[in-house]
């Protein structure tokens, strides 16, 4: 056990802002520095106190000896060679999803990896959401029965963002729609069947020779076990969703049309009908998922309900469920994280998991650039 507070920095303050504040609270945290190349952004967070320093370079952090561990929110494509670095500079690291863009990357930082000695976590947000820990909860229980099937979707236009999205696989950011079921499974993709549908203005084609806005993979586990995701990139009317959907003996779990919708629970409930046992299906809407902030240390719980916490009513506020970044899980990732390097054990979602939730997608984009064949997807770790 680490017998002392850590020392952060954290790269890239557009998205990852919204984890300044939360390094700064928790309690194993001594301080927590920022870098970005828009340097008033920089200046701003120092200013009003959210964090307590920053840099004026990447390099600048991986010469800084006081630095324990990095936090990297950066564009995808600076990924793997941003990750390898952190790691060679014998910092541990987290990085944003994807791991990487392809199959050799992820050699690459699992080496790193090993030879540092230092953790690796992929920041996968969707793995602590309000939706996931209540349907992990429920399977634990008992009350939903054996999985049958499950589903993950992605649906996002990135039309207008940043010119590295332009014409990016819609599975190499795969993550959101393949996590859960990774973890749900209880097993891990060995093998995927990706396809991939539409037609996308040919501007985009040139940056990743990319033509399908829309890729669907059909995923198989070691254990048996079958999914399916989809994810949707660019041309598609679809609103914003990452869903989880779950089809058990007994119950089966939606995730709601949008991304804030409530989701569906459907319930197998025997009958006796004139005298003869029959089947009906209740469809319930869930209307307030269960917050359980109390796996996060006090200081930091406010952080999965973001602007809505009432510093004055804090237990009702926090029983709300209302969410914070991505369905409260922001504060979940930091404290994992932290308490890994503390704990001086693996991540969660180490090396081995984040190269399986990331090459299925990797993997799944090659079988849709040939038709469809059979890709295994290679046991990183």
């Amino acid at each position: 056990m680490l017998e002392r507070k850590l020392k952060v920095a954290l790269v890239g303050l557009s998205f990852g802002g919204a984890f300044v504040e939360i390094y700064r609270d928790h309690p194993d945290v001594e301080c927590i520095k920022v870098f970005d190349l828009n340097e008033d952004l920089c200046k701003a967070f120092l200013e009003r106190g959210a964090a307590h320093g920053y840099y004026r370079s990447f390099e600048e952090i991986l010469r800084d000896p006081e630095i324990d561990a990095v936090h990297l929110v950066t564009p995808i494509p600076l990924h793997a060679d941003q990750t390898v670095a952190v790691l060679n500079s014998g910092k541990h690291c987290a990085c944003t999803v994807p791991m990487a863009t392809s199959i050799e990357d992820m050699y690459r930082i699992a080496d790193a990896r090993r030879r540092s000695g230092k953790n690796y976590m992929m920041m996968e947000t969707t793995l602590y959401t309000y939706q996931f820990f209540y349907l992990q909860d429920l399977i634990a229980s008992g009350e939903f029965g054996d999985i049958q099937f499950l589903r993950g979707s992605h649906y996002q236009d990135m039309r207008g963002w940043p010119s590295y999205w332009n014409g990016l696989p819609p599975m190499w950011y795969g993550t959101h729609a393949i996590g859960p079921m990774v973890v749900l499974s209880g097993s891990r993709v060995c093998k995927v069947n990706g396809f991939g549908s539409g037609k996308m203005d040919p501007s985009m084609h040139a940056q990743y020779g990319n033509t399908f806005p829309v890729e669907t993979a059909m995923l198989e586990f070691e254990n048996g076990m079958r999914g399916e995701a989809t994810r949707s990139l660019f041309e598609c009317a679809r609103p914003y969703q990452e869903g989880l959907f779950a089809y058990g003996t007994k119950m089966c779990f939606e995730w709601g049309h949008r991304d804030g919708d409530a989701p569906y629970l459907s319930k197998l409930v025997f009958e006796d009908l004139k005298g003869l046992r029959g089947l009906k299906s209740l469809t319930e809407i869930i209307h307030d998922l269960p917050n359980p902030y109390q796996r996060l240390p006090e200081s930091i719980q406010r952080y999965t309900v973001g602007d809505e916490f009432d510093p004055l009513n804090p237990q009702n506020t926090l029983k709300k469920g209302s969410g914070g970044g991505h369905h409260g899980s922001h504060p979940h990732l930091v404290h994992e994280f932290v308490r890994s390097i503390v704990e001086e054990r693996e991540p969660w979602i180490n090396v081995e998991m984040a190269a399986n939730i990331t090459g299925a997608g990797i993997c799944a984009h090659i079988s849709a650039q040939n038709g469809g064949a059979a890709v295994t997807v290679p046991h990183i770790k």
